[in-house]
């Protein structure tokens, strides 16, 4: 690749650093909700709301490392998403779960469209994307699967949340060992020419 099309290091290894931190919080969460999540409703409340208002706060800061929120415009509405979606869960918790499965759901489904565009975005620039983009597909059939689910009688617990949530796990740790292993083999490619 040419430098005007390859990113700089410390820019590729903010994003390798900001994937591997996106799985660690995401599997920790997933965790939390499949084991004491699902018998400690406080907890589950806490989790329920924190977890759109991290992926604010995560959105903001990968923002502002490429040039802020105003230059990234799909980080920045993925950013404005998750918080209204932090504060519209936290107002809904009295409702139960099913209205607030129904926020996850069209939470999903905006956010991983605007993350499919900021993968297409980086795919230039950083390369190793796919996965982000796959991501983005995926957490909008997610969304579409929660608001179905919302719709029924059957009972729904943070359980319904956390497969989404551990695919997003999933997804970043294979975006950050992506972008590992890119960046091994033009070392290695660069220390044989």
């Amino acid at each position: 690749m040419t430098t005007t099309t390859q990113a700089k290091a410390p820019d590729r290894d903010w994003l390798k650093s900001y994937y591997y931190l996106r799985f660690a919080v995401s599997a920790v969460w997933v965790a939390l909700a499949f084991t004491v999540g699902r018998s400690m409703p406080q907890l589950a409340a806490v989790m329920l709301v924190a977890y759109p208002a991290w992926d604010a706060l995560a959105n903001y800061l990968d923002a502002s490392r490429s040039g802020g929120l105003a230059k990234n415009k799909s980080q920045m509405l993925n950013f404005v998403v998750s918080v209204v979606t932090a504060v519209a869960v936290a107002a809904t918790l009295p409702h139960g779960m099913h209205a607030i499965l129904q926020i996850f759901g069209v939470w999903a489904v905006l956010s991983g469209l605007f993350q499919l565009i900021t993968g297409v975005r980086r795919w230039k620039s950083y390369g190793a994307q796919w996965a982000m983009i796959l991501s983005g597909a995926q957490s909008g059939l997610a969304g579409t699967h929660m608001l179905s689910k919302a719709a029924g009688a059957a009972p729904v617990s943070i359980a319904d949340i956390a497969p989404y949530a551990a695919f997003g796990a999933f997804y970043f740790l294979v975006s950050a060992i992506s972008l590992t292993v890119s960046d091994a083999r033009r070392r290695s490619e660069a220390v044989t020419a």
